[in-house]
C-alpha cells in the first residue's frame, strides 16, 4: 500500500478503484472524444448507405419508366452512363460478398463462417474497434494499465446502444437502409461478442494492476461497483454462449426468454457500474429499448383488437384476436388459416403468431404463405401459414392439429398476430428471377410467385424458373396445387414460367419416362392437340386458392404412398428430370406435364446457368431455404458473375441475390 500511494498518490487511488471509467482528466477527454467519433462513423455508414438506396429507388424507377413506354427491348439494361458506372461497382460488390464458405459436417455445420460480405464488414468494424483500443493508449509508463483499462471500458460501453438498436424488430436502422430487422441480427450477435472481447480488455488490465500492486483483495472488498461489473460481464458472457446454435435448439423457448431477461439485467448492472457523466450510454440503450417495445405494444392492439367489429362476416365479430383454423398435412406440415386480419402485407413478409391454446407463453415467427387475400373463403382478408414440425411449439402445434382431425374436429382457435415485419426484396425491376427454396421455404417464394404474376402489367419480369427441393413427397400436394393455378395465370399474363420439383429422399428405383425440359412455346403447341382450359387467371386464382385451402387439403394414403415410391433418392447419377405422365400420378395435383419431377439432388449451377445466359437483362436469384443450399446458390451466383464478368464491357447484365436463411 505503501508503494502504491509514493507511486500515484491520492487522487490516483481513488480513480483506480474497481472499473469505473474515471480516472486522470486526461484519460476521460479522449476516452470520451473516441466515444463520441464511433457514432459519428455510425451516423456516416447509415448516411451512405441510405444514399445508396435512393441511387436504387432512382434505378428502379428509370427502368419502370423504360418498360411503361416501351421504349427498349431490355428495359432492365442501365440506360446512362452514370447507372453504367452504378451497374459495374453493384457487380464488384456482389461478386466480393456472395461467396462462404460451408462446414459440411451434420454435427459442425452451425460452425460455418458467415458470407465473404458479412466478413469484410466485420474486419473492418473490428479494425475501428481495435485502432480506438490502442490509439495513443500504449505507453510505458506509471499508467500504462489503467489507461488501455479506462480506454476499453469506453469502448466497452460505446457499442451498448449499437447492440440495442440492432435487436430491435422496430428497428430505425432497417428503416434508414431498407432492410428488416432479421436480416440485421447476425451483426447485433457479433457486436455483443466483440463488446465480451473489449469488455475482458479492461477488466484484465485492472485486475493485472491490482495483482501487480498486492491490493486485488483490498479493492474487491472497497470497491463494491466491481462485483457489478463482473456481473455485467458474465451475463454477456452467457448470452454469448446460449446464442450459439446447438444450445438454442435444445430449448429454443427457453433461449428467447432467458435472452430477455438478460437483456435488461445487463443494462442495470452496467447501469450501477459506470459513473454518472457515461450513463448517457445506457440511457441510450433503454430508450432504443422502449421504442421497440413501445412500437411492437402498438402494433399488437392495433392487429388483434377491433373496436367496430364487422359481426356481418361469419367468423369476422371477434373483437379480441383472431379466428384461426389448423389442419396437419402428412406427418410433418400443419396449415394455419387465419381468416379475419384486418391489415395489409408485402409477398415475403412474416408474422408472429401467439396461440395461447398451445402455446400460452410463446409467440413464434412463420412466414406468411399467400401474397394475397384468400378470395375462396368467407373472410375477404385472410392468410395461411404452412408450419413444419420439428420440436416444442412446432411439434405441439402439429400433434393437436391431428388430434382435433381424429376426433373430427374442426381446429377452430383464437390466436394473436404480431407483424407483419420484413422488407422483402423488390423484383419488379428484373427481367428474369429465379426461385430457390426448399421444403417449407417455398412458404417464402410461392407468395413472391404470386405476386409477380398479379402485377405482370406492371413490372419488367420475363421470365421465372421456380426450383423446389423437399425430402419427402408429402407436401407436394399443398404446393403443386398453387403452382398449377400460377402456370396457368402466368401463360395468360405472357411470362414463361418453369416450374421443377426435386425429391431428394424416394422411395422405389422406378422412374417414368425421361424428357426433356419444354419452352413455353413448346407447352403452348402441346396443349393446343390437348383441352385448353377457358377459365381465366383472376378466376383461376380464386378456384385454385379455394381449392388448397386447409378444409380441402386431405392427401390419401395411396397418395403418400404414390408420393414415396417414385425414384431412388440419394443415388450418384446424373439428375433426371422427368414430366409426370397420367398412367403414373405423383398424385392428384401433378398430372399435369408443365411441373418436372426430379429424384435426385437439383445442379444448382446449371440450373442458375440456363435463364441467365438467355435473358438479356437483369437476373435476380432469390433462395430461401438451410446453410448447405443457401451458401451453394451464393458461390454458384458469385462464380456465374465472376464468369461472366458482368459490366464489365462483356455485355453481361447483372445477376442480384437475395437469401432468406431458415434456422432456429
Amino acid at each position: 500500500m505503501e508503494r502504491m500511494e509514493r507511486r500515484h498518490g491520492g487522487h490516483d487511488m481513488s480513480s483506480m478503484g474497481g472499473m469505473s471509467m474515471g480516472g486522470p482528466n486526461s484519460f476521460q477527454g479522449t476516452n470520451m472524444g473516441l466515444a463520441h467519433d464511433f457514432w459519428y462513423i455510425i451516423a456516416a455508414v447509415l448516411g451512405f448507405l441510405a444514399l445508396c438506396r435512393l441511387v436504387n429507388l432512382y434505378k428502379s424507377r428509370t427502368r419502370l419508366q423504360k418498360r411503361f413506354a416501351n421504349s427498349v427491348q431490355y428495359p432492365t439494361k442501365p440506360s446512362n452512363q452514370f447507372l453504367e458506372i452504378w451497374a459495374t461497382l453493384t457487380a464488384l460488390v456482389r461478386e466480393s460478398s456472395y461467396p462462404q464458405l460451408y462446414v459440411p459436417s451434420s454435427w459442425f455445420s452451425w460452425m460455418t463462417p458467415p458470407p465473404l460480405g458479412r466478413v469484410i464488414t466485420l474486419l473492418v468494424y473490428w479494425a475501428i474497434i481495435i485502432s480506438m483500443m490502442t490509439a495513443n493508449a500504449i505507453k510505458n509508463d506509471a499508467f500504462f494499465w489503467e489507461r488501455i483499462g479506462f480506454r476499453n471500458a469506453w469502448i466497452t460501453v460505446m457499442q451498448m446502444p449499437l447492440l440495442y438498436l440492432l435487436a430491435s424488430k422496430c428497428s430505425i436502422i432497417g428503416s434508414i437502409v431498407g432492410t428488416g430487422h432479421e436480416r440485421l441480427n447476425w451483426l447485433h450477435r457479433w457486436v455483443g461478442r466483440t463488446m465480451f472481447a473489449t469488455g475482458a480488455v479492461h477488466g484484465w488490465h485492472f485486475f493485472t494492476e491490482w495483482q501487480r500492486a498486492g491490493i486485488l483483495e483490498f479493492q474487491m472488498q472497497m470497491m463494491g461497483m466491481v462485483k457489478y461489473g463482473m456481473a455485467a460481464w458474465a451475463v454477456l458472457g452467457w448470452s454469448l454462449i446460449s446464442g450459439f446454435a446447438p444450445l438454442r435448439r435444445l430449448g429454443y423457448e427457453f433461449f428467447v426468454l432467458q435472452h430477455l431477461v438478460s437483456a435488461v439485467l445487463f443494462i442495470w448492472l452496467v447501469y450501477v457500474h459506470i459513473p454518472a457523466y457515461a450513463r448517457w450510454n445506457v440511457w441510450f440503450s433503454i430508450g432504443a429499448l422502449c421504442f421497440d417495445r413501445a412500437c411492437r405494444t402498438v402494433l399488437l392492439v392495433w392487429q388483434n383488437v377491433k373496436f367496430r367489429p364487422n359481426r356481418s362476416k361469419c367468423k369476422g365479430g371477434q373483437r379480441i384476436g383472431h379466428f384461426a383454423q389448423i389442419k396437419a398435412v402428412g406427418d410433418s406440415i400443419t396449415v394455419i388459416n387465419i381468416k379475419d386480419v384486418h391489415f395489409k402485407w408485402k409477398a415475403g413478409q412474416h408474422l408472429y403468431l401467439w396461440a395461447p391454446a398451445i402455446g400460452p407463453m410463446e409467440a413464434h415467427p412463420y412466414t406468411i404463405a399467400c401474397a394475397h387475400q384468400l378470395p375462396g373463403t368467407c373472410i375477404c382478408n385472410s392468410i395461411q401459414l404452412v408450419v413444419r414440425k420439428h420440436g416444442g411449439f412446432s411439434k405441439r402445434l402439429h400433434e393437436r392439429a391431428m388430434k382435433d382431425h381424429a376426433e373430427e374436429k374442426k381446429g377452430n382457435y383464437t390466436v394473436f398476430v404480431s407483424g407483419p415485419y420484413g422488407m422483402p426484396p423488390r423484383l419488379d425491376i428484373y427481367e428474369t428471377v429465379i426461385l430457390i427454396s426448399a421444403s417449407t421455404g417455398a412458404s417464402f417464394t410461392l407468395p413472391i410467385l404470386e405476386d409477380l404474376l398479379a402485377k405482370a402489367s406492371t413490372n419488367c419480369v420475363k421470365r421465372i424458373d421456380f426450383l423446389l427441393t423437399t425430402k419427402q413427397g408429402e407436401e407436394i400436394d399443398f404446393y403443386v396445387k398453387r403452382l398449377h393455378e400460377f402456370l396457368d395465370g402466368a401463360k395468360e399474363v405472357g411470362i414463361e414460367l418453369l416450374v421443377h420439383v426435386a425429391i431428394t429422399q424416394s422411395g422405389s428405383s422406378s422412374l417414368p419416362p425421361l424428357s426433356i425440359l419444354p419452352t413455353t412455346r413448346e407447352r403452348e403447341r402441346t396443349e393446343e392437340k390437348s383441352s385448353s382450359r377457358a377459365s381465366s387467371w383472376d378466376s383461376n386464382l380464386g378456384k385454385t386458392r379455394t381449392e388448397s385451402s386447409p378444409d380441402s387439403i386431405q392427401p390419401s394414403g395411396d397418395q403418400e404412398k404414390r408420393a414415396n415410391t417414385i425414384g431412388g433418392g440419394g443415388r450418384d447419377v446424373e439428375d433426371i428430370i422427368f414430366s409426370l405422365t397420367p398412367r403414373r400420378p405423383l398424385s392428384n395435383a401433378s398430372v399435369d406435364s408443365h411441373v418436372h419431377y426430379s429424384t435426385t439432388r437439383p445442379d444448382i449451377a446449371a440450373f442458375i446457368r440456363a435463364p441467365v445466359e438467355a435473358t438479356g437483362g437483369e437476373t435476380k436469384v432469390v433462395v430461401c431455404g438451410g446453410p448447405s443450399l443457401v451458401a451453394k446458390v451464393r458461390n454458384c451466383v458469385a462464380s456465374l458473375a465472376d464468369e461472366r464478368a458482368v459490366h464489365k464491357g462483356t455485355g453481361a447484365q447483372g445477376i442480384g441475390l437475395f437469401v432468406e436463411e431458415y434456422a432456429f
